[in-house]
């Protein structure tokens, strides 16, 4: 059997850790990779989103300092669990994904840490994009990925 590999983006990943609509999505996707049943994947630039996500959140009053805390060493550990298992897969930011992406700026709107994930979901050819924003979505469509949202292709996403 060949192994799957599913893309995360920053909002789907924060999802794991902020208890909302789609949490549970995620959550399956962790345990599967805890299991070994999957390999979950992500750039290095999701590492200092995903951390900024709880700082935001923080900052608008939407959780207590201390449960952003909680949240990042909660990412950090997981993170650092998994690389262990070999279950995630970090991808470098590499120039020729940066350079790849450019188009899409321009044919999507995309910002280009939005680009480089399309891009480095494309270049591990992982089974799917899983991402919580619509924009990113339709552009990861456009350019072929199955992507798939935690809130409304959960059942999808379980199928994996």
């Amino acid at each position: 059997m060949t192994e799957r590999i599913v893309y995360l983006d920053s909002s789907a990943i924060a999802k794991r850790y902020l208890a909302e609509e789609g949490t549970e999505a995620v959550d399956g996707l962790y345990r599967r990779a805890e299991r070994r049943s999957l390999r979950i994947a992500f750039s290095m630039s999701n590492l200092g989103e995903v951390l900024g996500v709880a700082a935001k959140a923080q900052r608008l009053g939407r959780i207590p300092e201390s449960r952003a805390r909680t949240f990042v060493w909660a990412f950090l550990n997981e993170t650092l669990k998994l690389r262990g298992l070999g279950n995630l897969r970090i991808l470098a930011v590499r120039s020729d994904l940066l350079s790849r992406g450019v188009p899409l700026l321009f044919r999507h709107g995309l910002s280009q840490a939005d680009a480089l994930q399309i891009e480095s979901c494309r270049d591990i050819r992982a089974d799917a994009f899983v991402c919580a924003d619509e924009k990113l979505l339709r552009a990861a469509k456009g350019q072929g990925l199955v992507s798939l949202d935690p809130v409304r292709d959960s059942s999808r996403i379980q199928d994996l």
